[in-house]
């Protein structure tokens, strides 16, 4: 079942959205090469905690950490670890933040120091996905239809779409329906409707589309090993228009000219 929101929902569910984009943003200043992801994944939790917040993906089905950690070709759910970011790595921070009942969800996929052009090129082409995502998300239109814009903007630029994991609803609840897969067919799907919170996140590789989960039950990664690139909103449909909840504003703030 689809949960529409009311706008004093809508309203309430802007707590959730702006703090996880502010912890994107506050996890931002300390990527660099050396740092371990279990710091990154201290310096959200406390963070999230510090601003009346609950950290909604620790603990969840019995996930360890706050932050899902996806570097290089991890694609999504990779547990915080005593791994220190090297020079040349991609990493992506995909986290959800509870505050006053409802949820905001985002992710965003940041260089290490120099990245190899190519791999910088397919999280500029995932992230640009991301946002022709978006465009296709009117009132009226269907779930397929952002699918379908996504998956043909990466295909035609040699990129793979991965199909096994996708986007979602969120509320009151961190995973509500609808499914938003990132390929498939316009015009099929449920109707955008005013009220409808989704989270469209697009995750790209730069080879085959082929997934594997690790025997922790959780990370996935690429069969092939190369990168994944993973980047998401929190939308809202509040009447005849589709405002995007989240920000990457506060990561730009801190990345300035190295802002993908």
């Amino acid at each position: 079942m689809i949960y529409l929101k009311t706008p004093e929902e809508i309203e309430i569910m802007r707590e959730a959205t702006t703090l996880v984009s502010r912890t994107l943003g506050e996890v931002a200043r300390w990527i660099a090469p050396g740092v371990t992801t279990l710091k990154l994944d201290s310096i959200a939790r406390e963070f999230i905690r510090d601003n009346g917040g609950r950290p909604a993906c620790l603990g969840y089905e019995g996930f360890p950490g706050t932050l899902c950690i996806e570097v290089n070709e991890t694609v999504v759910h990779g547990f915080p670890s005593n791994y220190a970011l090297r020079e040349g790595d991609i990493i992506g921070i995909d986290t959800v933040v509870e505050k006053d009942g409802f949820m905001g969800d985002s992710c965003y996929t940041f260089p290490v120091g120099e990245v190899d052009p190519k791999v910088l090129q397919l999280c500029k082409t995932t992230k640009e996905s991301l946002y022709v995502g978006i465009e296709a998300c009117r009132p009226g239109h269907r779930i397929g239809d952002i699918a379908n814009a996504i998956q043909t903007y990466c295909e035609h630029r040699g990129y793979s779409v991965v199909r096994e994991m996708c986007g979602h609803g969120i509320g009151r609840s961190m995973h509500e329906s609808p499914e938003v897969p990132n390929y498939g067919r316009r015009g099929i799907g449920p109707v955008i409707r005013n009220g409808m919170c989704i989270c469209i996140e697009p995750m790209i590789n730069m080879g085959s589309r082929n997934i594997v989960i690790e025997r922790d039950g959780w990370t996935c990664r690429t069969k092939d090993r190369r990168p994944s690139a993973h980047y998401e909103h929190t939308l809202a449909v509040i009447g005849d228009h589709v405002e995007i909840m989240t920000t990457f504003d506060y990561i730009q703030e801190v990345l300035t000219d190295r802002f993908i």
